[in-house]
C-alpha cells in the first residue's frame, strides 16, 4: 500500500507555514518508531492538533475523522491525505476492519480517543476503547501523547509531548484504556490545558 501522493506534496510547505505562525515545539518524538505498525493517541484540544501531529514525524500519519469530512470537496481532497473515515452513525466496524488493514501494511494510525475536540472546562474528556481494541487486534503498540498550550498566531504555541509505548495485553482492554488515558491526562493537567 502506497503512501498517499497529496500528503506527500502538501506536507513540507504546510509543516513550514505551521511551525512559522504557531511556533508549537515537540518533545518525546523518539518513542515514535521510524519504521512498522504503530497507532498514536492522545487528547483532542483544537482542530489544528492534526498539524502538531502529522509534523512531529517524517513517517506519513493516517488520520482516523469522521465520515463527515468526506462529503462536498472533502471527498477529493481528504482520501488523498490518507484519512480513514468513521461513520459514528454505525458501529466503526468497516473503519476498524481498513485501520487494521492500514496497520498490517506497517502504516502509523492516530487516533484521537475523546471522539472529538474537547470543549468542555474539564482538562480531557474519556477516552472511547477503540485505540486500544484494534491495537489489540492488531498487535500493534500504542504511544501517547497529550497536547497543551493555545493556537495564538506568533505566540508561544501549543506543545505535544509523546510518551513510551504502551502494549495491550488481550483480556485487559479496559485496564488498556484506563492506563492510556490517566498517562495522557497526567502530561495535560501538569502542563495546563
Amino acid at each position: 500500500m502506497k503512501e498517499p501522493t497529496l500528503y506527500k506534496i502538501v506536507r513540507p510547505p504546510l509543516a513550514f507555514l505551521f511551525k512559522m505562525v504557531y511556533r508549537p515545539s515537540t518533545e518525546g518524538e523518539e518513542n515514535i518508531p521510524k519504521e512498522g505498525k504503530i497507532i498514536l493517541a492522545g487528547n483532542h484540544t483544537h482542530l489544528l492538533n492534526c498539524f502538531s501531529v502529522a509534523i512531529a514525524t517524517k513517517r506519513c500519519v493516517h488520520f482516523l475523522a469522521k465520515a463527515e469530512l468526506m462529503k462536498g470537496i472533502g471527498k477529493y481532497i481528504f482520501p488523498g491525505l490518507g484519512i480513514i473515515p468513521i461513520d459514528r452513525s454505525k458501529s466503526g466496524k468497516e473503519a476498524v476492519v481498513t485501520t487494521e488493514k492500514y496497520l498490517e501494511d506497517g502504516k502509523l494510525i492516530a487516533i484521537f480517543p475523546e471522539g472529538t475536540i474537547n470543549r468542555t472546562d474539564d482538562p480531557m474528556m474519556p477516552f472511547k476503547g477503540g485505540a486500544v481494541k484494534i491495537a489489540c487486534d492488531a498487535d500493534c503498540e500504542i504511544v501517547p501523547f497529550a497536547i497543551t498550550g493555545k493556537y495564538k498566531p506568533f505566540k508561544k504555541g501549543p506543545k505535544i509531548k509523546f510518551l513510551p509505548p504502551i502494549k495491550v495485553e488481550k483480556g485487559s482492554l479496559k485496564a488498556a484504556n484506563k492506563k492510556l488515558e490517566e498517562m495522557v491526562l497526567k502530561e495535560v493537567v501538569k502542563e495546563g490545558k
